[in-house]
């Protein structure tokens, strides 16, 4: 899918993306969303699928806080208080961290409530407050946002489609 461009380009990608991730999600048995026997997002590391899913609802809550920071005027600080953009794999863990009690099914609850809510913003602001001009360094909100919710379920949904299959759950 290409990169989109527009506010409706960019919700046919969040939607589309989260539909097809959400539907293989479904599949997964209870009794094995907790082996960690899948790749983690910090190199030679292993994770459950909770922790995958944590780890986008982490992302969908850091792109909500970043909206809020900045309809308020308040700085933000990338990616995350007391992270850099080198240290996402630390970051993948404190998310891994923050859910690990939240069972299964109310975690899928969380993903899908908190995509809602940012397709909201997106359904409420223009292509030009989206696309028209840098929001952080280079990146537009749209193309930040799209970082890090569309592109990151296409790749879950490869990381768990590639597990399933592994694992042989249809």
């Amino acid at each position: 899918m290409p990169i989109p461009t527009s506010r409706s380009e960019l919700l046919d990608a969040i939607e589309g993306n989260f539909a097809k991730l959400f539907k293989d999600l479904e599949t997964v048995p209870a009794t094995r969303c907790h082996e960690t026997t899948l790749e983690g997002h910090a190199k030679e590391t292993m994770m459950s699928v909770h922790n995958l899913v944590s780890y986008l609802v982490g992302w969908n809550h850091l792109v909500l806080k970043w909206i809020d920071l900045d309809s308020k005027g308040d700085a933000i600080e990338f990616p995350e208080s007391g992270f850099q953009w080198n240290q996402l794999g630390a970051l993948a863990q404190k998310f891994y961290s923050d859910y690990e009690d939240i069972p299964f099914d109310e975690l899928l609850t969380e993903f899908e409530d908190a995509k809602k809510r940012i397709v909201t913003f997106i359904s409420s602001q223009t292509n030009d407050r989206l696309y028209g001009v840098n929001w952080y360094e280079k990146y537009t909100l749209g193309r930040m946002i799209q970082f890090n919710t569309s592109s990151p379920y296409s790749n879950a949904r490869t990381r768990l489609r590639k597990w399933k299959r592994a694992n042989g759950i249809a």
